[in-house]
């Protein structure tokens, strides 16, 4: 799958596919903890009745009262011992708190388990189908404890039953005009009977019972059936889920593919040699910002080629001077008519071939630095000792000018110390004092000024200076100036670019400027004293 959109959108459907599985399945475990609590609820006070009375009983009253109920709610009881069964913590723990265990044993069927008082004896029944016996059984347990007791107090025993056996429906007692049953079914109360009446709204039953020698009517209920939840509900969430969150992902998607193929065009584009492709930023999103990032890498790419063009067509040029006259030399050696004519010849062929040599020279360093970062090895230079030695190399080229140190400020104490990479550093200040001793009638003037956070070195000479126009353009490679600084002041145009290339590694500018002082050209190296650590 290629597409964006096909593989969120698929891995989303695998998800929600997962989730729907473990969602059944925790559909069905959690119907079946409901539909266990919901039998429990119904056995807990009918057979904590039961168990009780049996508690307080010899084994012949036993008997007797397990026929008796046997016949009433259709389900077989017995009593046996706890250890004949296998249960777990839970359930034992259960027992001994006088609550009921409901283990079902088929689709329908369960076993119920009571604890008689605090023996280790069970009252067992074998429920094979949930029938209304259950409910009359339960109403004629009550009656039989209701009897027992003055009818003024029957409301209160009853409250106390409720409590005491922990039943999980109501149970009440009114009387018989405030029940809400019809005339047949109060009639049928009347003559004794039990009567059993759906609920108001529909989905449960109460049942009534009359009281013997009492005013009362004893009602249990509503009854409410247990509505499992159904798992095509959960189906059609997940359906209806998929389709919206799927609907969602594909706009949004959609919208992010359109911007990523956009991306790719621009980027086969640029490949062909289109190099002014360029893709709108749009939002400030990460794709926003991928494409930013797009339009500054081929920005630096075309300016990169336009600029290696330009250097290829300047090296051809300067290469062009220097073998034309080496060409012109070995013509002349030739038609030379003694030895000291050839010798200058070869003299003159031998500073061409110098020439050659520092232009090679030049272009490999140059190249270096635009290339990328060089390895810099940062360290402690000590200022005063790096202008001393540029001085002592440089000041016999041209016995003519003086080279002097200006006015130099370093920080108090005289600590003249800044961290810079010595050999490149050494390199860029070498060219700027070449290049105003070029340039200079008769003066170049070196100092520096050190601040708390950047220091800056300064080169100034006396010559005709550098036009204001041009300053922005000075240090472009093989930039040549056709009034003040000739073709006759020698140098390749790229000496300049170099400092520019080692100051901007250093984190610095290079700048040109005027000389208040002398009245030439300025040129100055201003950077952090304290280079980043690795």
């Amino acid at each position: 799958m290629n597409s964006i959109f096909l593989r969120i959108y698929g891995g989303m459907l695998a998800v929600l596919v997962l989730v729907a599985v473990l969602g059944v399945l925790s559909l069905h475990l959690l119907n079946e903890i409901r539909a266990g609590q919901h039998r429990e609820r119904l056995a807990q006070g009918t057979f904590s009745l039961m168990a009780d009375n049996l508690a307080q009983q010899n084994a012949v009253e036993r008997t007797r009262s397990l026929v008796i109920w046997e016949r009433l709610l259709g389900v077989p009881l017995d009593l046996q011992p706890l250890s004949a069964f296998t249960l777990d913590g839970g359930q034992r723990a259960r027992l001994y708190r006088d609550l009921v265990v409901v283990e079902k044993t088929g689709p329908h069927a369960a076993r119920v388990l009571r604890r008689v008082g605090h023996e280790d004896l069970l009252l067992v029944a074998e429920v094979k189908q949930i029938s209304e016996q259950l409910a009359r059984a339960t109403l004629y347990l009550l009656a039989d404890e209701l009897v027992r007791y003055p009818v003024t107090e029957q409301q209160a025993r009853l409250a106390q039953l409720r409590q005491s056996k922990g039943f999980g429906f109501d149970i009440a007692l009114q009387r018989i005009e405030r029940a809400a049953l019809d005339d047949d079914q109060r009639r049928r109360v009347e003559e004794g009977d039990t009567v059993m009446a759906l609920g108001r709204d529909g989905d449960s039953i109460r049942v009534f019972s009359g009281l013997a020698g009492s005013p009362w009517v004893l009602e249990i209920g509503p009854l409410y059936q247990l509505n499992p939840y159904p798992p095509q509900l959960l189906i059609l969430i997940a359906f209806l889920g998929l389709c919206l969150i799927g609907l969602v992902v594909y706009l949004l998607v959609r919208q992010l593919e359109r911007r990523v193929s956009g991306l790719e065009v621009a980027a086969t584009r640029i490949a062909q040699g289109s190099l002014d492709t360029r893709v709108p930023a749009g939002d400030a999103d990460s794709v926003g910002r991928l494409a930013e990032a797009f339009n500054g890498m081929a920005e630096h790419l075309q300016r990169s080629l336009t600029m290696q063009r330009e250097l290829v067509r300047a090296v051809s040029h300067e290469l062009r001077t220097p073998v034309a006259r080496l060409r012109f030399g070995l013509e002349m050696i030739e038609s030379a008519g003694s030895d000291e004519a050839r010798a200058k010849h070869l003299a003159g062929m031998d500073g061409d071939i110098q020439d050659l040599d520092k232009l090679v020279d030049e272009m490999l360093t140059y190249a270096r630095l635009e290339q990328g970062a060089p390895a810099l090895h940062f360290q402690v230079v000590d200022l005063d000792e790096l202008l001393a030695r540029v001085l002592e190399e440089l000041a016999p080229l041209r016995a003519e000018v003086r080279v002097v140190r200006g006015e130099c400020h370093g920080l108090d104490g005289g600590d003249a110390r800044v961290e810079a990479e010595p050999r490149y550093l050494h390199r860029a200040l070498q060219n700027l004092v070449r290049n105003a001793m070029r340039h200079a009638e008769s003066e170049v003037r070196v100092s520096y000024h050190l601040g708390q956070q950047r220091c800056r070195i300064d080169v100034e000479d006396d010559g005709p200076g550098i036009p204001e126009g041009v300053w922005h353009r000075i240090f472009t490679p093989f930039t040549r100036l056709d009034d003040s600084r000739t073709r006759a002041s020698g140098g390749h145009g790229l000496g300049l670019s170099i400092v520019r290339r080692i100051i901007y590694w250093h984190g610095g500018r290079a700048l040109v400027g005027h000389s208040e002082q002398l009245g030439g050209a300025c040129f100055s190296l201003s950077w952090p004293r304290e280079q980043p650590r690795d």
